[in-house]
C-alpha cells in the first residue's frame, strides 16, 4: 500500500488534526519510530508525517493499517481516551444481560441523580405497535387520573408546521426524528404533574430517542398478538406500514410478525408490560391502571 496525502488544501481541519495527534501519541506509547510503523504498515514515511501534521486526508483503510501496525483498533483512533474508573465500570458492564443493565442503569440515575427522574412516574408513556390500545386505552387512563392526553404524532407535526406526510417528504427520517425529539422534551416540561403520550410503534428503534423517552417518561408497553394487531388495524381501516399491497392478508400478517420480532426486546426494556392479549378493554384497562399507580390523586371510575 503506497498511501500519499492530500495536500491539496494546505490548511489542517481540526478534526484532521486532533486525529493526527492521536496517532502520535500513539506511536509514541508504543515506542514506535515513525519509520518502523510505516514498514508494519506499508504506509510511506511521508503520508505517515502529513497524517500526524493533521495535513493528511487519511482514508479509513490507510487509518485501519496504521491502527493494525500499532496493534489498536481504528476505533481506539477514533474515541476519547477512556478514563480507568470508566474502562473498568465498561468492562463490568459489558459481563451484564440486558435486563441487569436497565437495573443498573435505574440505580445510577437514581443514586447519582444522572437521569431527568423528576416528575418522571407522572408522565406516562405507551409504547407498542399500531392496533396495541394506546389511544383508546391512554385516553381513558388521562381521564381516569385528570391528566392531559397527547399523541406524539400530533405534536411532532405542531412542531414542525406541517403534517406527517410533509416532513418524511421535505427533511426525511432524520429530520421527522429531530421533530420527535422536540416533541418529547417539550411535552415533558409543559406537564411536570402529569400526562399520559402515545408514541409511534418504530420509537423504540431510535437508540437516543427512546434513551430521551424513558429518561422522562414512563413506558408501558401494550402488548397484543399479532393476530389481534392484525384485527385491529384492519378495523381501523389503516394498513400503514404494513405490506397490504397484493391485499394478500397472509403477507401484511408475516409483516406484522417481523416487526413485532425485531422490536420485541426493544419494548421490553419499557418499565411495564400490560398483555391486551384475549383481555377486554375494561380488563386492559384494570391492567393499565395497576401498572402505573404512582400516577397522582386517581379519579374514580365511572
Amino acid at each position: 500500500m503506497n498511501a500519499t496525502a492530500d495536500t491539496t488544501n494546505p490548511a489542517a481541519s481540526p478534526t484532521l488534526t486532533e486525529l493526527g495527534s492521536r496517532v502520535r501519541a500513539w506511536r509514541a506509547r508504543r515506542g514506535v519510530t515513525r519509520k518502523t510503523l510505516a514498514l508494519d504498515s506499508g504506509l510511506s514515511e511521508r503520508f505517515l508525517a502529513d497524517v500526524e501534521s493533521g495535513k493528511g486526508n487519511v482514508s479509513i483503510n490507510s487509518l485501519e493499517a496504521a491502527a493494525r501496525a500499532l496493534n489498536i483498533t481504528v476505533i481506539d483512533l477514533l474515541q476519547d481516551a477512556a478514563r480507568p474508573a470508566l474502562a473498568r465500570t465498561q468492562a463490568l458492564l459489558g459481563r451484564l444481560d440486558d435486563s441487569q443493565l436497565d437495573q443498573a442503569c435505574a440505580w445510577l440515575c437514581t443514586t447519582f441523580g444522572l437521569g431527568d427522574a423528576k416528575g418522571r412516574e407522572k408522565r406516562v408513556a405507551l409504547i407498542g405497535l399500531r392496533g396495541a390500545g394506546k389511544s383508546t386505552l391512554g385516553t381513558r387512563l388521562a381521564l381516569d387520573h385528570g391528566v392531559p392526553f397527547v399523541e406524539l404524532d400530533r405534536e411532532i407535526e405542531r412542531e414542525a408546521g406541517t403534517s406527517m406526510n410533509e416532513i418524511l417528504l421535505l427533511h426525511g427520517q432524520a429530520g421527522y426524528r429531530r421533530y420527535e425529539r422536540r416533541a418529547l422534551l417539550r411535552i415533558s416540561e409543559e406537564h411536570p404533574d402529569g400526562v399520559v403520550i402515545t408514541t409511534g410503534g418504530s420509537i423504540v428503534s431510535e437508540r437516543e430517542t427512546f434513551e430521551l423517552l424513558q429518561s422522562r417518561f414512563y413506558c408501558v408497553w401494550l402488548k397484543a398478538s399479532p393476530e389481534e394487531h392484525m384485527a385491529r388495524v384492519v378495523a381501523q381501516g389503516d394498513m400503514r406500514p404494513f405490506d397490504s399491497t397484493s391485499g394478500a392478508s397472509h403477507e401484511a400478517m408475516e409483516d406484522i410478525r417481523r416487526i413485532l420480532a425485531s422490536r420485541e426486546a426493544l419494548y421490553a426494556r419499557a418499565d411495564a408490560v400490560v398483555d391486551t392479549a384475549a383481555r377486554s378493554l375494561g380488563q386492559s384497562l384494570s391492567d393499565l391502571r395497576r401498572a402505573v399507580a404512582a400516577l397522582d390523586n386517581p379519579k374514580e371510575s365511572t
